[in-house]
């Protein structure tokens, strides 16, 4: 008997015998109808007609494709079932019916067979790809998941909109993905069972208000920041203007102009500025999970040598802490993510015009409105339009009468700013990711330059601010240096 004689005899026609039962013609009509459906919307987005709803991802690019695996998976279930029925009440036939292969309608069903497994193999094939390359994009991490809204939120306005999620939370090759994929499976249930969770938090895990950034979790500076930059070259210096406004009836601006020496790598090898003193030789102890408390520092001396310092309450004791050399990512901690506090979101819209300052008070009114307490992003968005109009209605009418579209662009201004950086629903509010960049916000630079940290001869980390920058001006109404450079 030749080997396809063997095949037809001892496979083929078994398996048309068994395979007639529901479980199994069940599997192949859910096979069809989802295969069918997931290849025209994939008809659709190759000629531009898809819809940016990342439910909709979530359906074709992963219910779907499951739903064409499980009817797959049907199909021998069925037959196995069917099987062992018959085999129990002993029915199954000493011979199966024959195939007749000269039978032209045989024929051609077995060409069909044939066809649909390999369009189910195809099928199955880019279903995959597809599944897992939505996954990795920024609209799944951020859009599916409620609960990550604060985030993708800050990711769409900040420098790094183009880099996707993965390219910084997921490292390269299978382990990190698997790893990465186990944490999402995690998050999906702590957020299925949300409800849950407040009966029976003890047996069901709730996710955390606010997300905590992940900074033990991050790959290091060296596989995220440097595969774009590279701290080594930013050589130079760094103008840097910062406006800010009173709360007077003029709203009083004034500036504030520093020169940054970022630093770097020089010419003739010397490590200089911001960059170069932090680049790749300090180490330090952090004794809390955002690393905020710095209470050792250890850097490596060019000489080879190295130089301790300690806080003095510390007395001499070694910290219990994670010990960790810095990178890129101790002092950019937000750098796709950033919340800013209300001052600066307030004062940033007035110097870019969003808020005209002409308006009176509009600054210390402002500042009021976006501070206050609101139970929802949408009661923020109705009542600070609706409070600064009235504002200005009982204080000064005859600004509603002559500038009532910058009233109502202010407005609408401040909700952007409120729903850009304060989300009640996750407990994200002004402050509550606290960005190292700088110290006058947060304590940023003062975790170490705070004049604490003495070595046992007595030196200390510097404390001077011509170390890291220049201040030309500060908090001047009409600094002389924009004249001299030709600003304004």
């Amino acid at each position: 008997m030749s080997f396809l004689e063997k095949f037809r005899e001892n496979w083929v026609r078994p398996a048309l015998f068994f395979g007639n039962n529901p479980v199994s013609l069940a599997g192949g009509a859910i096979t069809t109808a989802s295969g069918i459906t997931m290849v025209g919307y994939w008809l659709l987005e190759l000629f531009g007609r898809s819809n940016a709803n990342p439910y909709l991802g979530i359906i074709f690019f992963l219910i779907l494709p499951a739903l064409f695996i499980l009817g797959l998976a049907l199909i021998p279930i069925g037959m196995h079932l069917r099987r062992g029925a018959l085999q129990k009440a002993g029915q199954i036939p000493a011979e199966f019916p024959k195939i007749d292969l000269n039978d032209r309608i045989f024929r051609h069903g077995l060409d069909i067979v044939l066809v649909a497994t390999i369009v189910n193999l195809l099928v199955v094939a880019t279903a995959s790809y597809r599944g897992a390359a939505y996954m990795d994009s920024p609209q799944f991490c951020g859009q599916s998941c409620h609960v990550m809204h604060p985030e993708y939120t800050a990711y769409r306005i900040s420098a790094h909109s183009h880099v996707a999620c993965v390219e910084c939370h997921i490292g390269s090759g299978a382990s990190s993905y698997f790893e990465a994929k186990i944490n999402g499976t995690k998050q999906l249930i702590e957020v299925s069972f949300h409800p849950v969770a407040h009966v029976a938090p003890k047996i069901i895990p709730d996710y955390p208000t606010p997300i905590p950034s992940p900074v033990t979790s991050l790959r290091p500076a060296r596989d995220i920041c440097e595969s774009c930059h590279t701290p080594a070259k930013f050589i130079g210096e760094k103008l840097l203007v910062r406006s800010s406004f009173a709360d007077d009836e003029a709203n009083t601006e004034t500036r504030t102009i520093l020169v940054l020496h970022l630093g770097g790598l020089d010419g003739l090898s010397h490590l200089t500025g911001i960059h170069g003193v932090h680049l790749g030789h300090i180490e330090y102890i952090a004794t809390d999970p955002t690393r905020t408390t710095i209470p050792w520092v250890q850097r490596t001396n060019p000489n080879g040598s190295t130089s301790i310092y300690a806080a003095s309450a510390l007395k001499g004791a070694m910290p219990q802490g994670e010990r960790r050399l810095m990178d890129c990512i101790d002092c950019h901690n937000r750098a796709a993510h950033t919340f800013v506090t209300a001052e600066e979101a307030l004062n940033q819209a007035m110097a870019d015009g969003a808020i005209n300052p002409t308006l009176p008070w509009v600054h210390k009114e402002s500042l009021a409105l976006l501070n206050a307490h609101y139970t929802s992003q949408a009661e923020a968005g109705q009542k600070i339009p609706a409070d600064l109009e009235a504002f200005y209605r009982s204080s000064n009418p005859s600004i509603l009468a002559t500038k009532a579209a910058l009233v109502k662009a202010a407005g609408a201004e401040l909700v952007t700013l409120y729903s850009e950086n304060v989300f009640p629903e996750m407990k994200v509010t002004w402050g509550t990711h606290p960005n190292n960049i700088g110290h006058m916000s947060y304590p940023g630079c003062f975790r170490c330059h705070d004049g604490d940290h003495v070595a046992k001869d007595g030196s200390s980390i510097t404390q001077d601010c011509a170390a890291c920058h220049n201040l030309l001006a500060v908090e001047e109404p009409n600094p002389k240096i924009f004249a001299e450079i030709g600003l304004k």
